[in-house]
């Protein structure tokens, strides 16, 4: 056993000194490598060296020569991008006309950010080469325009109630991304040195001429239908053609805007609609203003049309701004001659009417009423179509300021919304008017009847006449609701007229009158009818009493019966015959009933100096009413 375990012991050691001989044999082979790995180190260093050098000039040669590919790029291209362009859009198709020009674009300004002196020649050749494919875009932009520049007939739209025709969908594509090329490099100062976009001055010349031709015949007819037949003849609604002219601008200016939503930018839209309509509006404005020339040369006819003018220019110019939110300014621009001249009207018909009375030579000698009044009514109710504008020119100048001319401080005041506003305070307004102007036409013709007319009944006549004339127009139109607080200034002018009327028959009331003793007997009452009754108080006076009786009798027959005759004889409106009579039996008849009871008797029943009894008295008044 100790044996076999001495002996595994010995094999170990010896399989250890084996190993240590090898460990040894391995370090002096380590050692050897050492050295030679030294001087490999030392012989191959120079040459690694070397190498990362060769390495990263090769990589810079690599880029060198990109640089130059990208360089040469552009130049490479020109010849093949100039073919194009120098083809046209028409003939390559506007698609690939425009990939060239965005290439082209992108090679002139790579080559000009390189800014090498030796591309300076090729920039200027992309540039001229760029400007020429522009120039190009802008005549394919103009001509597709015109394409649609035909003048329209806008009475035919109006009439029909048509949508005026715009631009067709393809053709508003087309454009668009011509505009959208050219806005892209409109910022170039080396491509443009113009402020604005050129296709926006192109689309407003094109467009804005084909809307001032297709307004032209309006234009022109609004002008023609102006021109009056008879020189006093008084301006109806609606017979002009300016209203028609609006709404063919309306309608234009409307399908203009759609296209040019559907075409330039949302920041764009203002500018290039203003720029477009802006000529057809200044023409608009141009006929307005020949217009206002007409209206001022007749005023006291014409001046209806220019409340209608006012009326549809300002419906027109609050349509627009609210669908388009533009032209509010130029429109209200172009209205102020005739808001001016809307303003003057107002005091120039007032004065028209005094100085028409004040002229008058002769005035009817029955009494009838004169034209003056009815046509100043007529005025009146021509106005009630326009009371809209009316209330805004009337609120410019003030309540009751219409009396004499407006100033001129004023006149340039663009209007605002609560110049507007017809409600109450308009209506008032008008009212007020209405009732001025038929004060200043009675009390004018009440002062010019004194001076050529003799006698209060016929004054009074007169007046009730015209009165009664005024009234009924009234009544008859849509002045009556405007007007009824006027009523009673009108009944003031009635009472007046009948009260002159009625003086005259004051005097013929006269012979009514009798005196009562009181320092005789007592009479017996007077009010009872009867022949008793007239019989005792007739025998109860002297005989100069009596011959006092007979003498009044016979004076009230002739005096009552010549203004019976007088009172037929006059012109009197059936209301006016009506009311006078009434008014004068009122006066007369208990006067002659008392003192026909009285002293009938006086002639005992002969008719000698008793004409009438009560019953035949009232049927004459009944009669003559």
């Amino acid at each position: 056993m100790y044996a076999e375990e001495r002996a595994e012991v010995e094999v170990l050691d010896a399989n250890l000194d084996k190993i240590k001989a090898i460990t040894k044999k391995i370090q002096a082979s380590m050692m050897r490598l050492e050295t030679s790995g030294a001087t490999v180190q030392q012989a191959i260093g120079p040459i690694y060296g070397n190498t990362q050098r060769l390495q990263i000039i090769n990589s810079n040669i690599d880029r060198v020569n990109e640089a130059i590919d990208k360089l040469r790029e552009p130049l490479d291209m020109k010849a093949r991008e100039e073919r194009i362009i120098r083809a046209g859009a028409q003939n390559v198709g506007l698609s690939e006309y425009l990939a060239s020009l965005n290439r082209t674009r992108q090679a002139h300004s790579d080559l000009k950010f390189t800014n090498l002196r030796s591309n300076q020649r090729t920039v200027a050749e992309l540039n001229g080469l760029l400007k020429s494919g522009i120039e190009q875009l802008e005549v394919v932009f103009r001509d597709t325009l015109k394409e649609h520049a035909r003048p329209v007939e806008p009475l035919h739209f109006v009439t029909k109630q048509l949508s005026f025709p715009t631009i067709k969908q393809d053709h508003l594509s087309r454009l668009a991304l011509i505009n959208s090329f050219i806005s892209s490099v409109a910022g170039l100062d080396s491509i443009y040195n113009r402020q604005e976009t050129p296709t926006v001055q192109i689309y407003a010349e094109v467009r804005g001429n084909y809307i001032s031709a297709s307004l032209h015949n309006l234009a022109a007819a609004s002008i023609n239908t102006a021109r009056k037949k008879a020189s006093d003849a008084a301006y109806r609604q609606g017979t002009n053609a300016i209203g028609t002219y609006a709404a063919g601008l309306e309608g234009l200016s409307l399908a203009e805007h759609d296209n040019i939503c559907s075409l330039f930018t949302r920041e764009e839209w203002s500018h290039v609609y203003d720029s477009t309509c802006r000529g057809a509006v200044g023409e608009f404005s141009k006929t307005l203003q020949d217009l206002n020339t007409h209206i001022k040369s007749n005023l006291t006819t014409d001046c209806y049309l220019s409340y209608e003018i006012i009326d549809i220019v300002s419906n027109l110019s609050s349509r627009l701004h609210s669908q388009t939110g533009e032209l509010k300014g130029l429109l209200a621009d172009s209205l102020k001659p005739i808001r001016e001249t809307a303003r003057i009207s107002l005091s120039e018909l007032l004065e028209d009417t005094r100085r028409r009375i004040g002229s008058l030579q002769i005035l009817p000698a029955d009494g009838s009423s004169v034209p003056i009044t009815a046509e100043t009514i007529t005025r009146l109710q021509m106005m009630t179509a326009y009371i809209r504008p009316l209330s805004s020119i009337m609120a410019s100048l003030g309540d009751g300021n219409w009396s004499s001319p407006p100033s001129t401080s004023s006149s340039n005041s663009t209007p605002t919304l609560k110049a507007f506003d017809v409600g109450a305070d308009g209506r008032q307004l008008f009212s007020h008017y209405a009732t001025d102007t038929i004060e200043v036409l009675l009390s004018n013709l009440e002062s010019k009847s004194r001076t050529l007319l003799r006698g209060k009944s016929l004054i009074g006549v007169f007046i009730a006449n015209n009165v009664t004339v005024v009234e009924r127009m009234i009544r008859s139109s849509d002045l009556l609701p405007l007007l009824s607080n006027s009523t009673v200034k009108i009944d003031t002018w009635r009472k007046k007229g009948t009260s002159l009327y009625v003086d005259a028959w004051h005097d013929t009331s006269r012979f009514l009158l009798d005196s009562i003793h009181t320092n005789r007997g007592a009479r017996p009452p007077s009010g009872n009818s009867g022949a008793n009754e007239s019989a005792a108080i007739i025998k109860g006076l002297s005989g100069k009493e009596k011959d006092k009786i007979k003498e009044n009798f016979k004076a009230f027959n002739i005096s009552f019966d010549d203004l019976v005759d007088r009172h037929t004889k006059l012109a009197m409106e059936p209301e006016v015959r009506a009311l006078l009579t009434r008014e004068v039996q009122k006066v007369m008849q208990p006067l002659y009933d008392r003192f026909w009871d009285r002293y009938h008797e006086i002639d005992k029943g002969k008719g000698k100096y008793v004409k009438y009894d009560k019953g035949s008295l009232a049927a004459k008044f009944a009669s003559l009413g």
